[in-house]
């Protein structure tokens, strides 16, 4: 069982840069009997990307294919068995390092594709030596998520870059996410024809679409993000529009 994986359309977009982006996509919300998103609202999960490209593909009257089975088994891996679990993405990352330089690639990862788990609360063993964390144990590879978890003991770990995430309820945790330094990930509901709005939120407003890249972001912006999929459709608030515009505190 593998997982990490490469080849999103976006994280591509990465190459061009240098860096060679390894995501792993777990079962989100409560999908596979465990919550993966414990801050998870309505429309997120409703516009969670987990039904993007083939993993929305099912064949007519199903619910369910090879990929969303593939992601739940490995969700209770993680819940059932964490040592097997990290063992598995210890190997995994060590294989990323192997093919990245084999590409002339910087391997970079993102292990909450789908789902939004502290990784920073999970023990690692790496030969007969034990880490804090995955992050401690591969100090010298960069690490970067979204979020919507407010508080997450990862300030003085410099090697993962977390965004907060805006969604539809949370404007309190956005502003005081903001207070604390965080950039703010918006989804706009605008055309990809569009221009980004200059500013949102009273800052500057960076274009998220143009790499997955999150740690090479300037700091201080909101990362907007054109909607995707479902999130064209949402009404639920997890969309913005530039014109209505969230008051500081």
């Amino acid at each position: 069982m593998h997982l990490l994986s490469v080849g999103n359309p976006k994280t591509l977009k990465g190459m061009k840069q240098g860096y060679n982006t390894y995501i792993m996509h777990l079962a989100p919300g409560s999908l596979s009997g465990h919550n993966t998103c414990p801050k998870a609202t309505a429309g997120c999960l409703s516009a969670c990307l987990n039904t993007a490209g083939r993993g929305g593909m099912f064949k007519r009257g199903e619910s369910t294919n090879t990929i969303q089975q593939a992601r739940i088994r490995k969700t209770q891996l993680f819940y059932n068995d964490r040592d097997q679990f990290m063992a598995l993405l210890v190997k995994d990352i060590l294989l990323a390092i192997k093919q990245s330089k084999a590409k002339g690639l910087v391997p970079v990862f993102r292990l909450n594709g789908t789902s939004d788990i502290s990784w920073e609360k999970y023990p690692v063993k790496m030969g007969n030596v034990y880490y804090s964390n995955i992050f401690e144990a591969f100090g010298y590879l960069q690490f970067y998520d979204y979020s919507k978890v407010l508080g997450r003991k990862v300030s003085g770990i410099s090697n993962y870059s977390l965004t907060f995430s805006a969604a539809d309820g949370n404007d309190l945790d956005v502003l005081l996410a903001r207070k604390a330094g965080y950039n703010i990930a918006v989804v706009f509901g605008i055309k990809k024809t569009e221009p980004m709005p200059a500013e949102y939120m009273g800052l500057p407003v960076f274009n998220g679409d143009e790499s997955d890249l999150r740690f090479l972001d300037p700091k201080q912006v909101v990362v907007g993000l054109y909607a995707k999929g479902k999130a064209k459709k949402d009404t639920s608030g997890f969309v913005k529009y530039p014109t209505i515009m969230l008051k500081a505190a």
